[in-house]
């Protein structure tokens, strides 16, 4: 198998591996159940690190073993499957391969199959000490609201969730509207999502050099590009929501938009305006072997940088180098493919919820979810639990390829893995007009 269906097949195992966990008769409350359709849909929101839940209330429906379980799907989601096993492989001193290196290396999108095994324990190590500090100061934030132990595993979990990008919480039915006040909390589920949102290669980097002139100028443009984003976010919000949020709703919005999926404010409750320039941002979504979902930061990057220089007459370049034209033509394949699968999808849930009795879905709230769960975000205007069963499936299969990425997705049909251009006959070029 090529590497990339080997991905594409550990993702929908664990995905599978997760709906019949919650299928248990112990994975849920007592009096409480979950159909097969809602156990595959959170299953795979969890392995996904998307967040949207057909279960209004996931902390009164799971039990505590329900609730592990959603855990560890969102850790292996965030981190990867492929990475975890490698890493138990390593541990129990399992020899690794050249075909388990090339897999690691088509999971962690890298150029160079050297330093794999290095990199993954990195990762592992660096996820791990993040979330444990993480963890700690959760904990401060919540002792005072919650017994020891309750305020120990939310936590744990609200850690796990927010370093993954995930978006589930265990707070209720309104994320963390309560907590909206809650400095310390706030600020902690930011830096949470952003560190987890740039990615680990950009976390290696930042460890290793400690010095903004000595990262790599990819490391520059996903740090300059989040950075512009996240202010933009801000600024956007507040002007359009200027009298119904505050200036640390504003950041917090901006920065959970992209990919985590929280909320400190009733999102439904926005303009059109703000809910459209949201959904823009959940497009964009997080960095390139982060934990995040979108069309990656980088990708909305390059797209732009060679709009901007088509239209100037000039060639890509970028800190004195040009930006090659295989990266050019992925980026704008990836974001074609991207919105194809949006439009594609949208149109037939808006079909399907045509003859939805029990809530009147807007085309507004079906693009909205859409696009949320392309982006793996999580943000939901309060329908997602009343979607008809295969609207559920349908959006199932679209976290899938949000979370892989449409590439990976449609390059496992690729028989030249590694050749894209492989040919045994040459011919000759044409020019069609276009535009």
């Amino acid at each position: 198998m090529s590497p990339l269906l080997v991905i594409v097949l550990s993702f929908m195992g664990i995905i599978v591996a997760g709906m019949l966990l919650f299928k248990l008769p112990f994975s849920v409350k007592s009096g409480q159940e979950m159909s097969w359709v809602d156990a595959l849909f959170t299953s795979t929101s969890a392995v996904c690190v998307t967040g949207l839940s057909t279960i209004p209330d996931l902390s009164a429906t799971l039990s505590v073993f329900g609730k592990v379980v959603l855990a560890i799907l969102i850790q292996i989601g965030g981190l990867g499957i492929v990475t975890i096993a490698i890493y138990i492989l390593v541990l129990l001193g399992i020899k690794i391969g050249v075909t388990e290196r090339y897999v690691i290396k088509e999971a962690l999108n890298q150029h160079s199959i050297s330093g794999m095994i290095k990199l993954v324990r990195s990762i592992i190590l660096t996820s791990l000490i993040i979330e444990a500090f993480g963890m700690i100061i959760n904990f401060i934030a919540l002792i005072p609201e919650y017994d020891f132990w309750q305020a120990v595993g939310l936590s744990a979990f609200h850690s796990i969730s927010s370093f993954n990008n995930a978006g589930f919480d265990l707070f209720g039915d309104s994320s963390l509207q309560n907590f909206s006040s809650n400095i310390l909390l706030n600020i902690n589920t930011m830096v949470l999502i952003v560190v987890g949102g740039i990615g680990f290669i950009v976390i290696q980097d930042i460890i290793k050099k400690r010095n903004w002139k000595q990262l790599s100028m990819y490391s520059k443009i996903v740090i300059k590009t989040t950075v512009v984003l996240i202010v933009a976010g801000t600024l956007i919000i507040k002007l359009f929501q200027y009298g119904d949020t505050t200036w640390l709703q504003a950041i917090f919005q901006s920065i959970t938009t992209r990919t985590a999926g929280f909320s400190t404010v009733n999102i439904s409750t926005f303009s059109y305006t703000t809910l459209v320039v949201i959904m823009m941002f959940m497009f964009i979504g997080a960095s390139p072997n982060s934990t995040g979902g979108g069309i990656k930061t980088t990708t909305f990057y390059v797209v732009w940088r060679s709009i901007i220089s088509f239209l100037s007459g000039k060639p890509t370049i970028v800190k004195g180098r040009k930006i090659d034209d295989d990266t050019r033509a992925k980026a704008f394949m990836l974001m074609a493919l991207a919105s194809t699968a949006i439009i594609v999808v949208f149109i037939a849930i808006s079909q399907i919820e045509m003859h939805n009795t029990t809530y009147d879905m807007t085309l507004l709230n079906l693009l909205f979810e859409t696009v949320s769960a392309f982006g793996t975000v999580g943000l939901s205007m309060g329908v997602t639990p009343y979607l008809l069963p295969a609207s559920k499936i349908i959006l199932s299969l679209l976290m899938f390829t949000g979370r892989l990425g449409p590439i990976t997705i449609f390059g496992i049909l690729n028989r030249n893995w590694g050749h894209p251009y492989a040919s045994s006959v040459e011919y000759p070029s044409e020019k069609i007009l276009v535009g």
